[in-house]
């Protein structure tokens, strides 16, 4: 069997196969209301049937403020419980795993009224001017990390991830260049850290399944975190609990990373050697042998697939084909699944 197809276990949860539904912001809820609408349960529950291993749903806000956008997905309330339930079980009915990305966007956040970050540093010179968070107010954030995670329980969810890359907010505490706090929270790499460390150690207080990490390997910018800076971080995350981490690059500042097919394995690659810990490999995999090479190297763990899944919901399934691999169909389709 090849590695692509072979099962993979993140703690008690095995996954069918390597191939992982990346996380890709949606901007569809119409109501503004961080409630997942029909489209979300078509957009996600088709790619389980086309045999994907994982389904990670989309950055989703555990604080109204937090989120990028008003149409973003939220985790704030109770009522927005029941449609991510419904979403799950529809994942589940094809056999996939479902997970989702807790997220908050600091000074990203493009709402009406104040937004909040570590300091009172835009993002760019377009941008609002955030107010820095107090420490009480960085416990509440931790606080509601935590009660989203309960509420991704209740849903029904197999995986959490946390998002700590592309400039949102934990990210933004992790780099210098936007964080200039002179208290606990900032200042040294392991005061920089604290706030994952602290999210990190509350969700495991309500959550016993797998949990994973989206970092951006590299801020592409002078005075900004680079890979070496991740080795540490990577292995305090696991001292932490994490089980893989997700390795992403860039959003901090507005600059454009060079973008060739497999740009982000080498860091995935070199986290996973530096820290021993699991790593996911993304950026432009978009064919089964490519996916197959990074898995047999040893350069990563799981196969993370972004704009591909949107292009094509069977990647796994023309992946299988080229690989050698048979995969079982949706049995409603399999009179046309050869």
């Amino acid at each position: 069997m090849s590695k692509l197809f072979s099962e993979y276990k993140l703690k008690d949860v095995t996954l069918k196969n390597r191939i992982v539904m990346s996380p890709m912001c949606m901007y569809s809820v119409e109501n503004k209301d961080g409630i997942a609408t029909d489209f979300h349960f078509a957009h996600y529950v088709s790619r389980a049937a086309g045999g994907t291993g994982l389904v990670i749903l989309e950055a989703t806000a555990v604080q109204e403020v937090g989120r990028i956008s008003e149409f973003d997905l939220g985790l704030w309330n109770d009522e927005q419980v029941p449609a991510l339930k419904r979403l799950v079980d529809g994942v589940h009915y094809h056999g996939a795993k479902a997970g989702i990305q807790l997220a908050h966007a600091g000074r990203k956040a493009v709402l009406p009224g104040e937004i909040v970050a570590p300091s009172a540093i835009p993002f760019d010179e377009k941008s609002a001017k955030p107010v820095e968070l107090t420490k009480e107010a960085i416990k509440e954030v931790v606080a509601d990390f935590k009660r989203a995670a309960y509420r991704a329980k209740e849903a029904g969810f197999d995986v959490i991830e946390i998002h700590a890359a592309h400039g949102y907010l934990i990210h933004q505490f992790l780099s210098p260049i936007s964080n200039r706090r002179e208290d606990n929270y900032g200042g040294p790499a392991g005061n920089r850290y604290k706030i994952l460390s602290d999210i990190i150690k509350a969700i495991k207080e309500v959550w016993d399944g797998p949990i994973i990490v989206r970092v951006s390997a590299t801020d592409y910018a002078h005075g900004g975190l680079q890979l070496e800076d991740h080795i540490p971080f990577a292995k305090w995350m696991k001292a932490d609990g994490v089980e893989l981490i997700d390795v992403s690059t860039g959003g901090l500042v507005n600059v454009a990373p060079p973008v060739f097919p497999g740009y982000q394995v080498p860091f995935a690659d070199e986290i996973r050697r530096g820290a021993g810990i699991a790593t996911g490999a993304l950026g432009l995999i978009t064919r089964g042998e490519q996916a197959e090479e990074i898995l047999c190297n040893e350069r990563a763990d799981l196969i993370i697939i972004g704009r591909e899944l949107l292009r094509n919901p069977y990647f796994a399934k023309e992946a299988a084909e080229t690989l050698g691999e048979t995969i079982e169909a949706p049995k409603q389709y399999s009179r046309a699944w050869k």
